[in-house]
């Protein structure tokens, strides 16, 4: 049975690479504090904060979804939304409140949208990870996840490239649900999708374990705190392609001919630092949150290559390529635009669900067949 590691850090003594996990934690928030200032600092600690409840609570997005498909067990979706209508709770008034200084996830639903959002659900079930879960999961040494991370990143970099051209081949204005109403009406669609999953959960598998209810809990507090440090929602994608797009300029390569990459927004994020960057802090603090719990647990990362065949493995590469692609097209993942889009009132957010779910189905039968169900 594993121990908790909220236990194991409320004990009288703590083992001495533990002691260095911490330190090591309170040292890089410190540094950047010092150095960045304290905003920042806040952001990496967040960061941090996402990744030890994720890995640590053993939540996620992609792994309760597969579970409601293929078992019937809403528990983990329940918790979602669970989490998402406490954020949304905070999130609109405040957006209504401070529509200068704070912004939600909005976007555009389109055709590029819903079809991005499909090949993401279908893709993020193939590797077991969306955005968050594939950085849990290769901060945790997981092999598919440390060797989709970096695809994930090339794809999120070329979708981004090639945006405008498929936003302009058609999407609505944004729409987005605003002030006392736009949180009536969230709140209400959030209470029928529960209740919809509810029933159609298999009975005995419904009720929320503890962990469930803490990680909802505990997720919404921090993603409450990302919006009111970092003046925005948490997200995962846009810090992924980033990097990717910092390392093309450092060598050379000319960004202009993308209208994403050459707007003066991402040019100014290509030529700073990462750790001015906000979704990058809170990627890298997920990251390494993740690594903290796993090292924590077992004294080291000690996963096993799993033995799949060669196709499961080039199935795990094309797979992180299309996440990141069409993450970008989509405008996020389960966290930017699931999560976040729902909770700051973009109706776009809802779209991205329902054809994310569908494309979860495609995902979940495409595992055995490109051989990732064949561990021997």
């Amino acid at each position: 049975m594993t121990t908790s590691p909220i236990i194991l850090a409320g004990s009288a003594r703590v083992a001495p690479g533990r002691s260095a996990l911490i330190l090591a934690a309170l040292i890089a928030i410190a540094t950047l504090a010092l150095f960045g200032g304290a905003r920042y600092a806040l952001l990496l600690a967040i960061g941090l904060g996402f990744g030890i409840t994720l890995e640590g609570l053993r939540f996620g997005f992609a792994g309760p979804w597969r579970a409601m498909i293929l078992r019937r067990e809403p528990a983990g979706v329940l918790a979602q939304l669970l989490a998402i209508a406490l954020v949304s709770i905070v999130a609109i008034p405040l957006l209504a409140t401070h529509p200068g200084e704070l912004t939600g996830a909005q976007a555009p639903i389109g055709f590029a949208m819903v079809g991005g959002a499909f090949v993401f659900g279908a893709a993020m079930q193939v590797v077991l990870g969306c955005g968050s879960g594939t950085l849990v999961n290769a901060g945790s040494g997981n092999p598919i996840g440390l060797l989709a991370l970096p695809f994930f990143a090339i794809g999120s970099f070329a979708g981004a490239y090639g945006l405008i051209w498929w936003t302009n081949l058609g999407a609505l204005p944004i729409l987005t649900l605003r002030g006392t109403t736009g949180l009536t009406i969230t709140l209400v669609a959030l209470a029928l999708t529960a209740a919809l999953f509810f029933t159609l959960g298999k009975p005995g598998s419904r009720r929320l374990p503890a962990r469930y209810l803490v990680a909802a809990v505990v997720l919404a507090g921090l993603a409450i705190a990302n919006l009111v440090v970092a003046g925005q929602p948490w997200g995962v994608v846009y810090g992924l392609g980033l990097w990717v797009a910092k390392g093309a300029s450092a060598m050379g390569a000319d960004l202009s001919g993308s209208a994403f990459w050459a707007a003066p927004g991402s040019v100014t994020r290509v030529q700073q630092s990462l750790l001015t960057d906000y979704t990058s802090l809170t990627n890298i603090g997920l990251i390494a949150g993740a690594f903290g719990v796993a090292s924590w647990r077992r004294g080291g990362l000690s996963q096993s290559l799993p033995r799949y065949p060669a196709r499961a493995w080039v199935a795990t590469i094309i797979a992180g390529l299309l996440l990141g692609y069409s993450s970008r097209l989509a405008f996020g993942c389960n966290v930017g635009a699931f999560f976040s889009g729902i909770s700051t009132g973009s109706l776009h957010g809802w779209v991205w669900f329902i054809a994310a779910f569908a494309g979860a189905f495609v995902g979940i039968r495409l595992r055995p067949i490109l051989g990732l169900e064949a561990r021997t």
